[in-house]
């Protein structure tokens, strides 16, 4: 057997070893939010916020919301645009 054949053998054998553990040590983040939180622990978090928050407050109670069909509209109508237009410039160069 070639020693680099026996180098990955041993390599298997250690990773399977590791695998095997019973108990595995926490990364140096969760040791590190852990000791953290131990003595400032986190308040709670919503996983969705509430839908009264979604504006940032700077429109006018009466203006509606421009709906997210029409800014997909917008943003495929201009890619479409540079589309055309880099296509017409490479038409007509010679």
């Amino acid at each position: 057997m070639s020693e680099h054949e026996q180098d990955g053998q041993e390599r298997e054998v250690d990773l399977r070893w590791a695998d095997d553990a019973e108990h595995k040590e926490p990364s140096a983040r969760a040791r590190m939010l852990a000791a953290r939180w131990k003595h400032n622990p986190p308040g709670p978090v919503p996983f969705r916020p509430d839908p009264d928050h979604r504006s940032s407050g700077r429109r006018s109670p009466g203006r509606r919301s421009r709906s997210s069909w029409i800014s997909t509209a917008v943003v495929f109508g201009c890619v479409a645009a540079v589309i055309v237009l880099l296509g017409y410039i490479n038409f007509r160069a010679p």
